[in-house]
Formats: C-alpha cells, sequence, structure tokens
C-alpha cells in the first residue's frame, strides 16, 4: 500500500496541515474523458483565461488541492448524513486512481489521507494519528495554538518525526513490520527525544 498525502482540517475548515509523500497518479488513458476539467485564471487585464485538460489540474497549488480535498470531504459527508441519517458516518471512497480515508474526531478536527486503491480501511490508522499522535504533540503541547487562525498551521518536529515514522510502514519499501510497530517506534523516538 501506498500513502499519497496526508490533511488535518480544523473546525473552520482550514488546512492546518498537509504532508505530501508521493503525488496521485494521473490517469493514463489516452482517451478523452467523458468530463473536461477546467480552470480559470486571472490575467493582468482583469479577464479570465480558462485552461482545461491537465494543465488544469496541474496548475493546482497546495492550497488549492487541499481546498478541494475539504469541499470534496465536506460535501460527502453531508450527502451520507442526509441520505443514512445523522447515526451514519462517512469514511472513505474510492476512485480508480485512488482512494480518501476519512476521519473526524468530536472535536470536528477532521483527518484525511490519500492511499492507492488496493489499501484496505485506514480508519482505525487516522484514528491512531489522532490519538497518539496529534493529541500527544500538538494538543497538550503548551506552546502550540489552541486554535489555528488565518490557516496558521501545525508546526511541531515531534508530530512530523512521529507521522513520517507511522506512514513509512505502508510504504512498499518496507517489507516488515506492521501500525502498531509504527506507534512504538513513534513512542520511542518521543522518549528519546523528550530525554535527550
Amino acid at each position: 500500500m501506498v500513502v499519497y498525502s496526508f490533511y488535518i482540517f480544523d473546525r473552520h475548515a482550514e488546512c492546518i496541515y498537509r504532508r505530501r509523500w508521493l503525488p496521485r497518479p494521473v490517469s493514463t488513458s489516452s482517451s478523452k474523458s467523458s468530463r473536461p476539467t477546467s480552470d480559470t485564471t486571472a490575467l493582468s487585464n482583469g479577464l479570465t483565461k480558462t485552461l482545461s485538460g491537465p494543465r488544469a489540474i496541474a496548475g493546482l497549488t497546495a492550497e488549492d488541492d487541499a481546498k478541494l480535498i475539504f469541499g470534496t470531504v465536506f460535501s460527502l459527508r453531508n450527502m451520507v448524513r442526509k441520505l443514512g441519517g445523522d447515526d451514519d458516518n462517512f469514511v472513505c471512497y474510492r476512485t480508480s486512481q485512488y482512494k480518501l480515508h476519512y476521519y473526524e474526531t468530536p472535536t470536528n478536527i477532521k483527518f484525511v489521507m490519500l492511499t492507492d486503491t488496493k489499501s484496505g480501511s485506514m480508519r482505525l490508522a487516522l484514528q491512531q494519528i489522532y490519538v497518539n499522535l496529534y493529541v500527544e504533540y500538538v494538543v497538550k503541547n503548551p506552546l502550540s495554538p489552541v486554535e489555528h487562525p488565518g490557516g496558521v498551521g501545525v508546526n511541531n518536529e515531534l508530530f512530523e518525526e512521529s507521522l513520517e515514522q507511522f506512514v513509512r510502514v505502508f510504504h512498499p519499501r518496507r517489507t516488515t513490520g506492521n501500525r502498531l510497530d509504527a506507534l512504538s517506534a513513534a513512542h520511542s523516538s518521543k522518549s528519546a527525544l523528550i530525554s535527550s
């Protein structure tokens, strides 16, 4: 299994953390899509120019990508709640190119992970990232802000290193280990960094 990227959104719909390990694969089919993609860019004279095709997707910034991810998650979550009731939860969805996994905390912090299509449910992994990494290194850190106004994100070296170790388990380069090994490695690195 391959992890492409990871996002954290606060309760105000701001992306407070994003990390990309690999770019999402782009469709390699040479046939025309049934739906054209387009993007609008402003020109210096105030008019707009529409880009279409692969250039539109390639022109997205990391911030635009995060906004699209959040919009997708928000729409799908609301649709699931309207169709299935308040007790139903949106967990993941799959396209032909990637799979989006979603976990929302009781405080409305949203964790999103994009993986390859062969991966199973990552809900438990996202919950473990929240409980064992985010809460430990960000929420309990007295120097970390409680709110992240204006998109001020998570800036915590221990969190980033532990997340890196946790996600490294899922990449095919490593053949041994499992998710729990990643968590214990993250906790041992925390102990080593605190004691030094």
